[in-house]
């Protein structure tokens, strides 16, 4: 029975690594995969998948108006299709999470899907949120903070190295931009002007306390 996976985690977990290694796990027993990907990622090119440890492969670039299931409807036509991997899933819509159920339901094809699960401001991607919410099933990827947790949550950087507050959801970037870190300093580098007058405050009672 074909099942929807959800591979979710910070950046910097190995999302690209582990589904081009399940591509090929696949393509190793002769069976075939299509590798879909956001058209707006162009990072290393439009329609390509690329690890930070230097393995790539193809993929069929989507935007947010592509009907996913009809898309891969069309690619098994001819030639049987035995698994779907979804790129950089935090950006696809409801509707398309919901094709992708119909891929994994209706044509009986598994489907893996890697993504971010919080965007720089620690809110949930609309494409991440309905994946948790319908994905048969969940597994996490672990990235490490800096101080040697687990990190959950991505912060976007400014030219100084400072935590962005405010800006739009979908800024394409690697590590120049972003950088994983746990809860702990996420808030500590996020709500670091709340972080600051809460210390000020507890100083302030303990001073006043001694005194």
């Amino acid at each position: 029975m074909a099942k929807l996976y959800f591979y979710y985690s910070s950046m910097n977990a190995g999302k690209s690594t582990s589904l081009l290694q399940s591509s090929y796990n696949y393509k190793e027993r002769g069976m075939n995969t299509l590798i879909l990907a956001p058209d707006f990622d162009d990072r290393y090119g439009v329609g390509r998948v690329t690890s930070r440890i230097g393995l790539e492969a193809r993929a069929t670039a989507f935007g947010k108006a592509d009907n996913l299931f009809d898309i891969v409807s069309a690619c098994c036509a001819d030639d049987p299709l035995h698994c779907v991997l979804i790129d950089e899933a935090q950006f696809l819509t409801k509707k398309q999470v919901f094709q992708l159920g119909e891929v994994t339901d209706e044509l009986e094809i598994p489907v893996l899907a890697y993504g971010i699960r919080t965007d720089f401001q620690g809110e949930p991607f609309e494409g991440s949120g309905y994946l948790l919410a319908w994905a048969d099933n969940l597994i996490e990827l672990k990235a490490i903070c800096h101080c040697g947790r687990k990190a959950t949550m991505v912060v976007r950087l400014d030219e100084n190295g400072n935590a962005v507050t405010e800006g739009s959801q979908v800024e394409i970037g690697g590590n120049d931009r972003y950088i994983s870190m746990c809860r702990k300093h996420f808030r500590k580098n996020f709500y670091r002007e709340m972080v600051d007058e809460t210390q000020k405050a507890r100083i302030a009672r303990v001073v006043g306390a001694v005194s």
